[in-house]
């Protein structure tokens, strides 16, 4: 792993992600972890795997300045208008990631059992290779990667409150992620994941 402009480049093969491990204080990330646990109106979705429906293992909000839905796991959901605290968190992430972004969706994981399966941000309205800037507020959580091609090559790391990891370039074409579920007893976190819908 090298530094660059005080982020950690995490240098996997056919990637671009940079982590930077406290771009908010603690005070700043504890002020915006409670507020938007009590203000974002947060859902859970029934999403199917496998043929087999059930409650999504987390809740989920989004938001946006273009009125464009977002679609994933066959579940749609159309953006709410950015709050200030959304839009002041935004430019914050803007500066470091040099992206214009349109849409944002929370997850909230309210316990270890609240998870998010294997997957790559690469639907089509994301665009070809998409920017993806994902803040985490609350409880540290592992994320981990995996190679499409070559499942040997993993990397794991630790979600620090008041991080963001970006990722761009091929990242999406080569690499999948998760959040898995821990059986420790583990605090609310609050995800929210940058993007752009074209």
């Amino acid at each position: 792993m090298g530094f660059t402009d005080n982020g950690i480049n995490l240098n996997l093969p056919k990637s671009d992600m940079v982590y930077y491990p406290a771009i908010l204080s603690t005070e700043k990330s504890d002020q915006y972890f409670k507020i938007l646990k009590e203000t974002v109106p947060w859902r859970q979705d029934e999403i199917t795997v496998f043929g087999k429906t059930h409650p999504q293992p987390r809740l989920t909000a989004l938001y946006g300045n273009n009125s464009k839905a977002y679609s994933y796991s066959g579940i749609t959901m159309q953006p709410l208008e950015f709050t200030q605290n959304l839009l002041d968190l935004k430019e914050i992430v803007e500066q470091i990631a040099k992206t214009s972004f349109s849409t944002c969706l929370l997850n909230f994981y309210r316990d270890g059992k609240d998870s998010n399966g294997w997957h790559s941000d690469d639907e089509k309205e994301l665009g070809k290779n998409p920017v993806i800037a994902s803040v985490s507020l609350g409880a540290e959580r592992f994320f981990h990667l995996r190679n499409k091609s070559d499942k040997t090559l993993k990397h794991k790391m630790l979600l620090e409150h008041g991080s963001l990891l970006v990722m761009k370039g091929e990242t999406q074409h080569f690499w999948q992620h998760q959040i898995p579920k821990t059986a420790k007893p583990i605090g609310e976190r609050i995800n929210l994941t940058f993007r752009v819908i074209q």
